[in-house]
This record gives C-alpha cells, sequence and structure tokens, in this order.
C-alpha cells in the first residue's frame, strides 16, 4: 500500500486552453439609400475581418464586413445594389477563465462560427431607409502557460493498472479513442 508521504510529485509547464467564451448577437443597422426603396430584393455581409485581444476578463472583437443590399425603385422598374461598410466592436465574456494561467504572453483565437449574415432586410416606415438585421456568432479562446502536478508510481505493476505494456494495447482500441475528449467535458 502506497503512503502519503511516500507520493512524489512533479511540476509540468504546458501550454493548456485557460478560457472560453462564446457569443452570438443581432444587430439592426439602418442603411439610407440614395432612392427610395420599393422593394427589397435581397440583402448579403460578405467582406467579413476581425481581430481579437484579452481586454481585462473579456475578448473584445474588432471587425468590419460589407452590407450589399439589392432593391428595386422607381415603382419597380430599376434595381441597383448598395453597399455599406459596417463596422463593430464585441466584447465576448469568458465563461471559464483559469486563474493559474500566466497572465503575460496568453494567445487569443478567435473564430467566427457564424459569419455575419443578414436575416432580415425591410423598408422602414417613412421609406428612406432600410432596416438590416445581422446575426454572427464568435468562439474564442485563450491559450497559455500553466502547471500540471502529476503523481509518480515508484512500484507500479501491471495488475494495479498503473503500468501498460506496448503489446497490451489493441491497434484498434487506438483508432476508438476520441482526441477530443477533454473538450466534449465542457
Amino acid at each position: 500500500m502506497v503512503r502519503d508521504k511516500d507520493l512524489q510529485c512533479r511540476e509540468i509547464i504546458t501550454k493548456a486552453v485557460c478560457g472560453k467564451g462564446r457569443k452570438f448577437s443581432k444587430t439592426p443597422h439602418n442603411i439610407v439609400l440614395p432612392n427610395q426603396p420599393s422593394n427589397i430584393l435581397g440583402c448579403w455581409a460578405i467582406n467579413h475581418t476581425f481581430e481579437a485581444e484579452k481586454v481585462g476578463d473579456v475578448i473584445e472583437i474588432v471587425g468590419t464586413y460589407d452590407i450589399n443590399l439589392w432593391y428595386s425603385y422607381a415603382n419597380n422598374t430599376k434595381t441597383t445594389v448598395a453597399t455599406e461598410t459596417v463596422s463593430y466592436n464585441e466584447k465576448v465574456p469568458l465563461s471559464y477563465l483559469d486563474s493559474n494561467c500566466t497572465k503575460d504572453k496568453v494567445e487569443v483565437t478567435a473564430t467566427a462560427t457564424q459569419a455575419p449574415h443578414c436575416i432580415d432586410a425591410k423598408v422602414s416606415s417613412d421609406g428612406d431607409t432600410v432596416i438590416v438585421e445581422v446575426e454572427k456568432e464568435f468562439l474564442v479562446e485563450i491559450v497559455g502557460e500553466t502547471k500540471v502536478c502529476v503523481v509518480l508510481c515508484q512500484d507500479c505493476d501491471d495488475e494495479k493498472g498503473f503500468l501498460i505494456e506496448e503489446e497490451d494495447i489493441d491497434s484498434d482500441e487506438i483508432e476508438d479513442l476520441n482526441p477530443f475528449i477533454i473538450d466534449d467535458l465542457d
């Protein structure tokens, strides 16, 4: 039997995901057109670019995208496309932040899990502007250095399950391993 005073530990410094967050948002935009629109024929958000950085306890995402609005005017006799570049600033709260992670030298990654896209476009009641609703979603992660403590086994043997010989591992078992098991625990 192993007693506590016989246990030895080692600290391993490694890079790990130390923080995570996700944010979904819907944003209305008022687009003023040079011609009074008769009908909205289509609306798209394109040319999306963004950058992310850690600011305090949130991840700030600053970006832009273009809204292309295809509409008819002059009693549906003519059509044109209006383009407007939209800037945004999203603050993504962290649902998880490991306080043991080093504060300096962290890497911030942001992924647009749902790129900006137009879900609705309608002519305002005054008839001079179009209200476009855009939705988007971001997933952010902070990767930094942290310590992992492992317990060393002094007298490990097969019967206790501490030591696995290479020939005991079946290749089918290796193929069935889920490399994303840690992500699935969230």
